[in-house]
């Protein structure tokens, strides 16, 4: 495909950065082969132009597709390169906090410098047996594909963990022997723990901290966990590498010594330490140079305690244990021994040097002498020995080097204590071996360590490159497609300028051989000889004491300083043979080895004669020994499959979850992982089946490109899309593609989603655009018509009021006009009256002045006009003094208010005060001025105006007083007629006042009665109201203790629970070590008996034995065998010895099952001998009653007279006597022929038997079939002709045999046929049934319900047509019953009256001759009668032997409970207690042995579990205890035991009902789990709606078989088969719903966990799909009533994570709404899910970091648990409620197919 359509715009690129390595950046025009640049956009915003080189024209990398992003496998990326690893890791550690990546074969550990909880036991198990890449990637899921590969490929296994310090190996190489411990449970006690117990003992030891890390390991080492043929583990082995001694002595700033230095400093003040003169760890030489003696968050005391803990626990007494302390003690004191100069060549210690004393002391050397040599070297030469004194640097040397030899070997001596502890006497089958090693190293100083530790590297990576590089070339041949050979880096160049001849190693150990050898002259040996001869060495310009390798990782400069001295590690040895003399007895034991090596090399020197030389000669060197190690340890892994863990530091400063681009760049160079990429990259990284491709790719082919054949529909696409056919090749089962084509691909489905995305939306909006306008429409349409409607209503309503204002109006006017009109012709009538008033009055003035009355009226008119005037002027007076006051008044209070204003206007403006005064005289003045001639005016005008005045009011006042007159004249009627209405009113009201008074006299007397009543009830109530206050008070107090009763009833019901949940764990735990001594015990019996015992079997014993023998016989040969390849394969692994291993096994497997049919026929045989048995009774009984008979008829002493010849009781007897000698004779035949079958038969299975050599029979003496013909006389054989009678009854049941083989397989092929025909009708329907689901599902939601309300409607017809079919039927067969019962019933009718007559015949006949003996029914008394010794015989066929599907089926439920009870109840009645408890506790071990032997069947344990119940039930309803017998019938009660008290065996055998619960919850557990995954998570049920994510993962290879999909149907299957099990074996109805709820839990608990461990689950349809099949679960619950168990409760957290995974996921409220949703999960599994969420399609998105944080943030006040995963194994605690049987005693019947005949029912 050419680079412009890759390089397009808005294509993104990855641009080289010198601060985050990699910067993403956008193309924003596209690219044309010739451009010299690449114009791009940074994330930020920048635009920047890439400029590209001419030469090589080399673009940069693409990025890849958004929805590739964080995949498990680095591989898996569509373009692979470094930035794409890079962002990969980044996205997966920071984003989704992912520490563990695949790539390829790899997986990439990253150290997050946090506590993770994803290393429970219940990760564990959810890892157990999962496939490699079904899970997301975890240490756990590499440590179960070791472990798998073991067991399949019997190939020993290696783990091998690198990086460098402080990346985290100790821990993911802990991790992986925990989960091998946890995986595989040992044959020996507490291996496991011995295994992981050498972790802390080795950390202590080898592990110091350094400036990268606090717990850094520096020492390499490789564990051997070793496995049996069951793949348990028997033991361990430790070997390890390159000690960094030079720590003892000496740590760099802010480093320090090994931790159990610390521990021991920590730990001084314990008593038994005393003695070790102990203290701080500051008081030390070699533990306070780091100047740091403590870890952050590490407490050394208690890390000792645990130390010495793992030594207990590997068998290290407290004694060797002091003696390991003695010497490490000793170690800080002598670091502490003080050197001193003499002079320039010597030096000395003082005598009474604390720390040289206490040294000396607790090795147990003299200190004199230690002293000596610690100053001195002896020299030796060939003719003499001197004592020579060193120099005071010389000394410190040599005191520092014994310090770090002693450690040394006690490091050694450790290590192979630890071997021996871990040393099991079990055969190692296999190993799985775990590589804990340092990685690449480089600092700014390097030295003889790194050269070493970088070597080692070199070794495991070349190992790495060739196993990547053939699993490649493996896959592509296996596919069979065309592939050339990858090139990829070969490090054995620079391997080669280390280790081979004349290279740095054995240079280095050339010059530690020289006397004179020195760094200087080794230094310029090695620029002479690898200089120019080999490209990976060179030499610093500016050093000659240096020298640079370029290695895989990068090229390292080595300081030649210190490697002769390092390399040859001498130590005095006159220090050593002091320390050799001591007591000491772990100190000697320390330099055995070098005694040893001394002698045999003495030997070898006597011989040839050169001592010295050949003892110098000797000892090896550090890098030679480092060699040969490494060798072995190369010889080993490639002796097994490795699998690789690459450990990578995020950054240098220990903060959690940070990645420093530079620093995880480096490591991915260093550790291989890019070269994995390059090597990946180089081929065909993307691999997919064709139906993942198909199912991806199918929106890219048009409806005429889709065959039937998926196969080739890929191919025509592929030819389609891409042109070069180089960039993909199509294999068997896959396609691989080049890198880069995946995201091509992606490329075109996501344009063509696109488009397609844009076709749909731009008819969807067209829709949604047309269905707004047409709804505005139609809105504007009904707006108007209400609009209109109301300004019609408006308009109405206005013409009305209008209407009825003019009404209104025209009533209102004609009103006022009518009321004025009254006024008007009243005001007119008035008028008129006072007129003609007027009128007659002034005729009568007239008359009266003019004729008589004028000169008195002229006086009395003068009279009273003056005493108007005297009134008026009096008033006027009055008047006027009112007026002059009030207006005094108002210039009073204005003068008030002046001065008021004045004193305010004074106060503000106090400094104009004398102005204001001059002021105001002036104003005085001119008033009195002004008064003086106002006064003159004013009398002047008085004296006028007086005058006027008088005169005028004069007038006035007459005109005034005429007036008053004539309006008093008018008033004067109106005044008497309202005086007279105002008289009336008063008295009215003088009426209503007296009434009102009497009313409220009335009133009053019973207001005060009422008070009085009410004061009298109130003080009641008040008394009541105390009362009732006390009353409360006391119910307060009540409640009060109430409620502490309810909690402390709460409290102690918690208390029961979780004691009883303790019991009954403690009782599991209890029952399994019993069952383990048990089997110990047997194993033990049965090693002492197999080597004891013959191999001779009798016939009796063959039956019962037969078994046994076949186990012994194999375990013994498997043991024989197992001894021979252990002494052929100790030193390695035989292939071919394997194979006749494994086909010896088979035939033993093979010979076990021939044995067990055999044992099967022989029980067969057993029954067949017993119906024989039975047949011989009856003919014996028979024989007797003929012999009854027969005396009875001829007996001669008998007084009765016989009966006469053709009588009829002579008849009659003759007719019995005929039939009876009939039938012997029947059962005669029948019993030869069984016996001559019989004994054919044991004849043939004897001969054919393996045992038949022991058995002496001799066939000879059985004619065959030919003899008979031959014989001449039959009699000569046989008198009585059995003989012949056998061999024609042989015959017939021959044939009889034959004709029902035949019958049968004519039966069984119709029920064949049946069978097939039902299963294609269920596929037909099932068919039908998907495809109606399907077009349902493209339906809208109305036309779905109607479409299913169809079919279930259809379905529903179809069951009632056929009920109703079955139905007529049965109402034929009912029919038919009832004609033959009505015929039977005739007969029975004419047989009584038959009988009848003949009875009466008797009684006329003569009496004393009884025909027909008539035996009374009998009264059972609910009790089974046995001998004493039969508990056994009872128990091996009622429990042993019993098969629970036909006593389910057949027989009442708990029926071996009832036998066994009803056998109790004997032994209680004939008051046997010795019985009692023997058949108890028989019956208690017979269970437990079966459940044992058959633990895993659940059939077998639900049955066991039910008649457990059961017979314990009994035990309490039976008792006698009145609580009990409430719920029994009269008749049960005289069933109750009547001398025993069985309280205790009731506990006894409630204990073991516990214990088959938890066996059949396990047994179901076993069951289900295999199912539940594949049925919750990976299967489909809905089709269409879950998208399928690209991933392109390359799974490893699995052990077990791909079986086909597992579907919920298969699920709910099981769960009912577990229902009806339990329902046909009686289980309590209770109990029943404990096991439903506790298989719910189980379900929920196995999917939730999965689904946190899964990456590509946890997505919006997978979300859907969880809902529906939970929708299912809860159906199930409701068809079977069992909706109140409390299972459905259990499926809460299951049913919230699939919430979490479909609510909206953006804003602040969704997140408050998640946290009020999620209440049945954690924190930490809600933060799981959402960081695990993933988008299957484009469309969806990621969840930020931010709204996660907002989560936590929400959720970090939760009291709750900080696990995250769910309790897989938990089990409910179990209540075992007494539930009655309603069964009496006495109507249990024993079937005969229980072979239970020597028991009487009484």
């Amino acid at each position: 495909m050419a680079a412009a359509e890759l390089y397009s715009k808005y294509a993104r690129v990855w641009l080289p950065d010198a601060a985050e390595v990699w910067k993403s950046a956008e193309l924003t025009k596209d690219y044309t082969p010739g451009d010299q640049t690449l114009s791009l956009q940074l994330e930020d915003g920048t635009k920047v132009e890439h400029k590209i080189d001419p030469r090589t024209n080399n673009l940069p990398p693409l990025r890849n597709p958004d929805i590739l992003v964080g995949e498990n496998d680095l591989t898996a990326l569509s373009y692979l390169h470094e930035p794409a690893v890079l962002h990969n890791l980044k996205v997966r550690f920071i984003d989704s906090r992912l520490i563990y990546t695949y790539c390829g074969i790899v997986l990439v550990a990253i150290n997050p410098y946090e506590r993770l909880p994803i290393y429970d036991a219940a990760i564990i198990n959810a890892y157990s047996g999962q496939n490699m890449g079904d899970m997301d990637p975890h240490i756990f899921a590499v440590a179960e594909e070791a472990y798998k590969q073991m067991a399949r490929d019997e190939r020993n296994q290696s783990i091998i963990v690198s990086g460098e310090s402080g990346a985290g190996k100790t821990v993911s190489a802990k991790y992986a022997m925990r989960y091998f411990a946890t995986v595989s449970s040992s044959g020996e006690a507490n291996v496991e723990e011995r295994v992981l117990a050498s972790s802390p003992i080795m950390e202590a030891l080898g592990n110091a901290k350094t400036t990268r890390n606090d717990n850094s390991s520096r020492f390499g080492k490789y564990i051997e966990i070793g496995f049996d043929t069951k793949y348990c583990i028997t033991g361990a082995n430790m070997r390890t590498y390159l000690l960094e001694k030079s720590r003892v002595v000496f740590q760099a700033h802010s480093e320090r010594n090994y931790h159990i230095f610390y521990q021991l400093c920590a730990s001084s003040h314990l008593p038994e330490f005393k003695a070790f003169r102990l203290g701080c760890a500051d008081d030390f030489h070699c533990t306070n140079q780091g100047q740091s003696p403590v870890i952050d968050g590490v407490d050394d005391a208690k890390e000792m305690c645990n130390t010495r803990r793992s030594f207990s626990l590997l068998g290290i007494g407290e004694s060797d244990q002091m003696e390991i302390y003695q010497i490490l003690s000793a170690i800080l004191h002598l670091s502490n021994v003080e050197v001193k100069d003499q002079s320039a060549d010597r030096c000395s210690i003082k005598q009474d040097d604390v720390h040289l004393m206490v040294f000396c002391d607790l090795m147990g050397v003299p200190c004199e002498e230690m002293a000596h040599w610690l100053c001195h070297r002896k020299l030796k030469t060939t003719t003499e020995t001197f004592v020579k004194p060193v120099p005071k640097i010389n000394a410190i040397y040599g005191r520092d080097a014994l310090a770090k030899h002693i450690y040394a070997r006690l490091f050694s001596w450790i290590v192979d204590s630890i071997n021996s502890a871990l040393k099991s006497t079990v055969k190692q089958h296999s190993f799985i071996g775990v590589l804990d090693i340092y990685g690449f190293e480089t600092f700014d100083i390097n030295s003889f360590e790194q050269f070493c530790i970088n070597y080692a590297n070199e070794k495991l990576q070349q190992q790495f490159n060739l196993h990547v590089f053939k699993l490649e070339q493996e896959e592509y041949m296996k596919e069979e497609i065309p592939w050339t050979l990858i090139d990829f880096y070969d490090n054995q160049p620079c391997i080669n300028l280390i280790e081979a001849k004349l290279g740095v190693l054995d240079l280095l150990d050339e010059e530690c051989k020289m006397p004179k050898g020195s760094d200087e002259t080794w230094a310029q040996k090695l620029y002479n000889t690898l200089l120019k001869q080999n490209a990976h060495f060179e030499k610093p310009r500016l050093s000659n004491r240096a020298f640079i390798i370029h290695h895989f990782a990068d090229k390292v400069e080595y300081q030649c300083v210190g490697f002769l001295e390092k390399n040859k590690d001498t130590v005095n040895e006159e220090q050593i043979n002091v320390l050799k003399k001591s007591k000491f007895d772990l100190l000697l034991k320390l330099f055995e080895d070098d005694e040893k090596a001394a002698k045999s090399s003495n030997k070898l020197t006597s011989s040839i004669g050169r001592a010295g030389s050949a003892k110098k000669d000797t000892k090896k060197t550090v890098g030679l020994q480092f060699r040969q190690s490494l060798h072995l340890l190369m010889e080993t892994l490639n002796a097994t499959t490795p699998h690789y863990v690459r450990c990578i530091k995020p950054n240098d400063h220990k903060a959690p979850f940070t990645l420093d681009p530079v620093r995880a760049v480096q490591q991915l160079r260093a550790c291989g992982i890019l070269e994995t990429i390059r090597i990946s990259a180089a081929g065909f990284p993307s691999r997919w089946t064709y139906q993942e491709f198909f199912s991806r790719y199918r929106v890219l082919m048009k409806q005429k490109d889709l065959l039937p054949d998926r196969k080739q529909a890929c191919k025509n696409l592929l030819e389609k899309l891409i042109k070069d056919q180089g960039k993909y090749q199509f294999g068997k089962n896959k396609i691989f593609f080049r890198a880069g084509q995946v995201a091509f691909l992606e490329k075109l489905r996501s344009d063509k989603l696109r488009m397609a995305c844009v076709s749909i939306q731009k008819t969807i909006r067209c829709w949604l655009a047309r269905k707004k306008y047409l709804r505005m429409r139609e809105s504007a349409i009904t707006i108007q018509k209400h609009v209109r409607g109301h300004q019609a209503r408006c308009y109405a309503k206005f013409l009305l009021q209008t209407r009825a204002a003019i009404i209104i109006q025209r009533n209102v006017r004609m009103w006022s006009k009518r009321k004025r009109y009254q006024q008007q012709r009243s005001a007119a009538i008035t008028v008129q009256c006072f007129w003609r008033a007027h009128m007659a009055r002034k005729q009568y003035h007239k008359l009266m002045y003019e004729k008589k009355a004028i000169v008195i009226q002229k006086w009395v008119k003068g009279w009273l006009a003056r005493q108007h005037y005297k009134r008026i002027l009096a008033a006027i007076i009055l008047l006027q003094s009112c007026v002059r006051r009030m207006r005094a008044k108002r210039e009073l209070k204005k003068l008030k208010v002046e001065a008021r204003s004045v004193e305010h206007f004074k106060k503000l403006n106090i400094g104009m005060e004398n102005k204001i005064l001059q002021l105001q005289h002036k104003i005085n003045e001119q008033q009195k001025e002004n008064r003086e001639l106002s006064e003159k005016l004013c009398v002047t005008e008085k004296a006028q105006t007086m005058e006027i005045e008088r005169q005028s009011s004069e007038i006035e006042n007459l005109r005034r007083s005429e007036q008053e007159t004539r309006a008093k004249a008018e008033r004067l009627p109106s005044l008497l007629e309202q005086l007279s209405f105002l008289q009336h009113e008063l008295e009215n009201t003088r009426r209503e006042k007296e009434d009102l008074e009497e009313q409220t006299k009335v009133y009053k007397e019973q207001t005060e009665q009422v008070v009085d009543e009410l004061n009298t009830k109130n003080n009641l109530l008040k008394n009541d109201v105390d009362e009732l206050n006390k009353q409360i008070v006391e119910q307060a107090q009540q409640l009060t203790e109430i409620q502490t009763n309810a909690e402390n009833t709460k409290q102690l019901e918690q208390d029961l629970t979780e004691e009883r949940s303790r019991y009954q764990s403690l009782l599991s735990e209890h029952l399994h070590l019993e069952e383990r001594h048990r089997d110990l015990k047997e194993q033990m019996d049965l090693n002492t008996t197999s080597s004891k015992s013959s191999l001779k079997r009798t016939d009796s014993n063959y039956s019962s034995n037969s078994s046994e023998f076949s186990q012994s016989l194999g375990s013994t040969e498997g043991e024989d065998s197992s001894v021979q390849t252990e002494d052929e394969t100790q030193t390695a692994v035989d292939l071919p010895v394997l194979l006749k291993l494994q086909r010896r096994v088979k035939e033993l497997e093979q010979e076990k099952q021939s044995l067990w049919q055999q044992l099967d026929k022989r029980e067969e045989d057993q029954q067949e001998k017993a119906k024989r048995q039975e047949l011989e009774s009856e003919n014996k009984k028979l024989k007797q009653d003929l012999n009854e008979l027969r005396k009875s008829l001829t007996n001669e002493n008998s007084d009765l007279v016989p009966p006469a010849p053709g009588s009829l009781p002579y008849k009659v007897l003759l007719e019995q006597l005929n039939s009876s000698t009939e039938e012997l004779e029947m059962r005669k035949e029948e019993v030869l022929l069984l016996r001559s079958h019989l004994v054919r038969q044991e004849a043939l299975k004897h001969k054919d038997s393996a045992l038949g050599e022991g058995v002496k029979l001799d066939l000879s003496e059985i004619p065959s079939y030919q003899d008979v013909h031959k014989s001449t006389d039959i009699h000569t054989l046989n008198e009585d002709g059995e003989l012949w009678l056998a061999y024609e009854g042989l015959k017939e049941t021959n044939r009889l045999l034959e004709y029902q083989m035949h019958e049968q397989e004519r039966v069984h092929n119709e029920r064949y046929m049946k069978l097939v025909e039902e299963m294609n009708k269920l596929k037909d329907e099932k068919e039908q049934q998907q495809q109606m689901l399907a077009q349902s599902l493209l339906l809208p939601e109305d036309a779905r319900i109607e479409a299913s309300l169809k079919l279930e409607i259809t379905r529903l017809t179809r069951e009632n047509l056929e009920l109703l079919e079955q139905q007529e039927k049965q109402d034929k067969t009912i029919r038919k019953l009832k004609k033959q019962l009505k015929l039977y019933m005739k007969k029975v009718e004419d047989f009584e009256v038959s009988t009848e007559q003949e009875n009466r015949r008797s009684v006329v006949s003569p009496p004393g001759r009884a025909v027909n003996i008539t035996r009374k029914e009998k009264e059972y008394q609910g009790m089974l009668e046995y001998k004493q010794g039969d508990e056994s015989r009872l128990l091996k066929n009622l429990v042993i032997d019993l098969k629970p599907r036909g006593v389910a089926v057949s027989f009442t439920p708990g029926l071996p409970a009832y036998i066994i009870f009803m056998c109790v109840r004997y032994a209680d009645i004939v008051n046997d207690d010795q019985r009692v408890s023997t058949l108890l506790n028989s019956t208690i071990s017979s269970i437990k042995g079966v459940i044992k032997r058959r633990g895993n069947d659940f059939e077998v344990v639900s049955f066991w579990l039910a008649n457990t119940c059961r017979l314990m039930h009994c035990l309490k309803q039976y008792s006698g205890d009145e609580v009990f017998m409430v719920h029994n019938t009269a008749k049960q009660n005289e069933h109750c035991l009547t001398n025993f008290e069985l309280s205790e065996y009731q506990q006894v055998f409630g204990d073991l009902a516990i214990q088959i619960y938890r066996q059949l919850i396990k047994c179901m557990e076993d069951i289900l789990q295999h199912l539940i995954v594949s049925s919750m998570l990976e299967n489909e049920t809905i089709q269409g709606v879950l998208g399928s994510k690209p991933t392109g993962l390359r799974k490893r290879s699995t052990s077990f078989s791909e079986e086909g999909a597992v579907t919920m149907e298969v699920l709910l299957q099981r769960l009912g088969l577990f229902h009806t099990t339990m329902s046909q074996h009686g289980m309590d109805s209770d109990l029943i719903k404990q096991v439903v709820k506790q298989q719910f839990y189980i379900i929920c608990a196995v999917t939730l966990n999965h689904l946190l461990l899964r990456k590509d689950m946890c997505s919006w349809g997978k979300g859907l799909q969880i809902r529906y099949n939970v929708w299912q679960l809860e159906e199930w619950l409701a068809e079977r009533e069992l909706t109140d168990c409390g299972a459905k409760e259990t499926l809460e957290p299951l049913i919230q994570a699939a919430q979490l995974l479909q609510i909206k996921k953006k804003t602040e409220a969704d997140a408050q709404a998640i946290c009020n949703m999620c209440t049945g999960l954690t924190t930490a599994q809600i933060v799981k899910v959402l960081t695990l969420y993933t988008p299957v399609i484009e469309f969806e998105e990621r969840v930020s970091p931010s709204f996660i944080t907002t989560i936590k943030n929400l959720l970090k006040d939760r009291a709750e648990s900080s696990t995250l995963m769910m309790d897989a194994k938990k089990i409910f605690t179990v209540t075992l409620p007494f539930t009655p049987s309603s069964v009496a005693l006495d109507t249990v019947q024993i079937p005969s197919s229980l072979n239970l005949g020597f028991l009487t029912r009484i």
